[in-house]
């Protein structure tokens, strides 16, 4: 499966904004670009191009997309009714990594990702490992009974503590670690930050 082995740190001052938990910290005291000039040189007013790129950057890599899937989620969004950046971001918040990432039962989407290429979850009672699987209302995901018995999952609450609160279109048994899709994402379900139409405007050129 490709993915992109760069530092997260690494990307998450490039795009000034914490892709991962452990990135926070790190961008606290640093939070300009990586290299040496980066901070020194004095930098013109970026274009609005160069928004818009940055901004497609951001969400690419806030959810662990290579260039190919997300120009490929972007163009399915932009066919379907409605908002197509609206559009855009339910497509990921439905993906399979992210909805494992949601429920809390991985630190970061990257972890989430790595769970269930591992296949470690059941999709609808049969084994699953692909992270950009889709989900639909009524889908339910559960741990494989084998899986129960590994380290990471007899600590789930030390090594990934339940979120203070999970989407409402998920409900979450944290106990049985399953979810089950009882609905659709909205756009307030997304990260506030997101700026979705500066990505619409970026592949409209």
């Amino acid at each position: 499966m490709a993915r992109n082995t760069s530092s997260i740190v690494k990307q998450s001052r490039r795009e000034g904004y914490a892709l991962h938990p452990k990135a926070h910290k790190v961008m606290v005291k640093r939070s300009a670009q990586p290299g040496q000039a980066a901070s020194s040189r004095r930098r013109s007013k970026p274009s609005q191009y160069a928004i818009q790129l940055r901004e497609k950057q951001k969400v690419k890599r806030l959810y662990g997309l290579l260039e190919k899937q997300f120009s490929k989620l972007m163009n399915e969004a932009a066919q379907s009714r409605g908002n197509s950046g609206a559009a855009l971001l339910e497509y990921l918040e439905r993906r399979l990594d992210n909805i494992i990432y949601r429920c809390g039962f991985a630190q970061s989407r990257q972890s989430a990702r790595q769970l269930v290429s591992h296949g470690h979850f059941l999709l609808n009672g049969r084994r699953v490992d692909i992270p950009s699987q889709r989900l639909s209302p009524g889908d339910a995901v559960s741990l494989r009974e084998h899986s129960k018995t590994t380290d990471y999952f007899k600590r789930l609450d030390e090594v990934s503590p339940a979120p203070a609160q999970t989407p409402a279109w998920l409900k979450v048994d944290r106990k049985k670690i399953a979810v089950t899709v009882s609905g659709q994402p909205s756009r307030e379900d997304a990260e506030p930050d997101i700026k979705e139409q500066l990505i619409v405007e970026y592949y409209s050129r």
